[in-house]
């Protein structure tokens, strides 16, 4: 009997508790020139920017004119802003790990996430619980996120909540709230969001997970921002929908990108 290898045993975990944490992904040197070019990009802050005041979700500034609102909350478009993020978002071994794990040719969106959040002390938001599937339309609900962290992300600076096993769960739409927000107020939701966990990462370390995994964020109470690239994938025979925001911007096929760098634990 073959032995289950690696990425066999964390495709099973994404399967079966809708996120899996894979240590050390990005290798120590290109750590370094992803945390260098995310010092540069929010320093630069070029559009397109998501502002923390914009969204107004818990703890952010009341409006860009008010203290704080100038706080950056992500730069879009991340794999156009600089080369060693579109390297990282299409790396050899996230390749593989996607087509093992949709069993086909593999497509990054560039509608959705594609991105480099940022968490920032005293006016760095909280994000409520949600399902990233909320606004995204696609043929199925079946789509793979990878969250690299690069630097230590904990509870104490903003770090992610996951629901294990949510990504299963089929809920009514009285559930969640005008935007599409887990109620926290229901008392069966309750009892669902007190089974979250919220993994400790370490500089490098990446999370993959299911847009139908329920996930938050709190705020950061650190004296540093926290940085973190984002991305999502999908199968080829799960194309977005025509007319949608997922279908508003090119995808880019995996196959088609010749680059080795960022995920080598594969």
């Amino acid at each position: 009997m073959a032995e289950h290898s690696p990425r066999a045993a964390q495709i099973d975990q994404l399967h079966e508790k809708g996120y899996v944490l894979i240590p050390r992904f990005v290798p120590a040197k290109e750590l370094r020139a992803l945390n260098e070019a995310a010092r540069v990009q929010l320093a630069a802050r070029a559009p397109p920017i998501e502002f923390e005041a914009d969204l107004q979700y818990p703890g952010a500034p009341s409006s860009r004119s008010a203290v704080g609102g100038g706080t950056v909350r992500r730069l879009l478009d991340a794999c156009a802003r600089d080369p060693v993020f579109a390297r990282c978002g299409t790396a050899h071994a996230l390749r593989d790990w996607m087509e093992a794990y949709f069993g086909e040719s593999v497509l990054m969106s560039c509608a959705h996430h594609n991105c480099l959040m940022t968490k920032h002390p005293q006016y760095g938001s909280m994000t409520s619980w949600h399902r990233d599937i909320r606004y995204w339309s696609f043929e199925r609900e079946d789509l793979v996120s990878v969250w690299f962290a690069l630097g230590e992300e904990t509870a104490d600076n903003g770090a992610l909540w996951f629901v294990p096993g949510s990504h299963r769960m089929a809920f009514e739409a009285d559930r969640f709230d005008e935007a599409k927000f887990f109620r926290a107020d229901r008392a069966e939701n309750a009892k669902i969001i007190r089974t979250a966990e919220s993994p400790r990462l370490a500089p490098g370390d990446a999370v993959f997970f299911h847009c139908n995994t329920l996930h938050s964020a709190g705020r950061n109470f650190s004296n540093a921002v926290k940085f973190s690239l984002v991305y999502t994938y999908h199968g080829l025979s799960n194309p977005p929908q025509p007319g949608t925001r997922s279908s508003s911007k090119p995808e880019i096929a995996l196959r088609s990108v010749a680059s080795e760098s960022c995920g080598v634990n594969s």
